[in-house]
């Protein structure tokens, strides 16, 4: 029954966020909010619900090693797997706000996250952890993020305005927000499942809480991401592709870590730190992919490049693991 419940967990946390990210950018389109802006705060909000979900029971009932693996996973899988799949799909501008602004946030909040991790390390304690003062320090700082979209919107109202043809066939209110609720109760139970699947299956073939977390947990959590982008770049919404992955991470490591952390201390081991510099790796690929070649664009052999890093990654996973 665990399995069927694990494999029944993934389905809904693909249709829950496939539900909620429907009604909730049909909602924001209502209120004339670009792809682009839609992409980094309703789609990333939507489709991270399954990373918080995931990471909020594996506190809650004392799994460190998944919570914290699941996020880095979650994070080096966005970059890797989910842009490269979507640029082999259709090739993905980048626009200067997010190559300039976006991108480099992410790096931050990235080292961000190593140093507090870290920060032990220079002090007596010997215990690498990330507190509940790290964690309300990391909710700041996604404070500081949501203020800053903000800010860009109120500052350039015409880059987010839509074409009328963009607001053709939309959801009512009410099926919106039905498409909501759904999605949302969809996310629960399938990320209760995952949890309680993963970490059975980490016990019965002696692999790590972090290793099932890196790997399963995460490509599982990632999939809203991997759907929406993949289905994006097909329609040609390339924008919402990259401002979901870059601000899912964002997401991820901000908000979804920094409420982990408050809601219970997360020990850290020294070895994820091989894990935060593949996804620093991970990044500076994505900034070097956009600087090369002509326009600011993530081109297809670029994206076959991402994805074979990232089977790279998995099998290094696998040899330490």
């Amino acid at each position: 029954m665990i399995y069927f419940l694990f494999i029944i967990g993934f389905v809904l946390l693909i249709k829950g966020a496939d539900l909620l990210v429907s009604g909730a950018s049909s909602i924001a389109v209502k209120y004339n909010i670009s792809q682009m802006i839609i992409g980094l705060t309703i789609v990333s909000f939507g489709t991270s619900l399954p990373e918080l979900l995931v990471n909020v029971t594996a506190s809650i009932n004392g799994n460190p090693g998944l919570a914290i693996g699941n996020i880095f996973g979650s994070n080096i899988a966005n970059i890797l797997l989910i842009l490269g799949i979507s640029a082999m799909i259709r090739p993905l501008p980048i626009t200067k706000n997010i190559y300039f602004s976006e991108i480099p946030f992410s790096l931050v909040a990235t080292l961000l996250v190593g140093f507090l991790a870290n920060a032990a390390l220079f002090s007596d304690v010997r215990t690498l952890t990330l507190s509940r003062v790290d964690g309300i320090i990391l909710l700041m700082f996604f404070t500081l993020f949501m203020g800053y979209i903000y800010v860009v919107f109120k500052s350039d109202h015409a880059l987010y305005e839509h074409k009328q043809d963009e607001n053709k066939d939309q959801l009512t209110m009410n099926k919106s927000l039905i498409y909501v609720l759904i999605g949302l109760v969809a996310l629960y139970f399938g990320g209760e499942w995952v949890v309680n699947g993963a970490i059975v299956i980490a016990e019965q073939f002696g692999l790590s809480e972090t290793f099932i977390g890196l790997t399963v947990v995460a490509i599982g959590t990632s999939l809203p991401e991997l759907f929406t982008s993949a289905v994006a770049a097909y329609k040609n919404n390339t924008d919402i592709a990259v401002g979901n992955v870059v601000g899912s991470n964002i997401f991820n490591l901000l908000w979804i870590l920094g409420v982990s952390a408050v809601i219970r201390p997360l020990p850290f081991d020294v070895a994820s730190n091989a894990d935060i510099m593949m996804i620093i790796f991970a990044s500076a690929l994505l900034i070097f992919a956009v600087a090369v070649g002509k326009g600011a664009k993530i081109v297809k052999w670029e994206g076959f490049l991402f994805v074979a890093v990232y089977v790279a990654y998995i099998v290094y996973l696998v040899n330490r693991g």
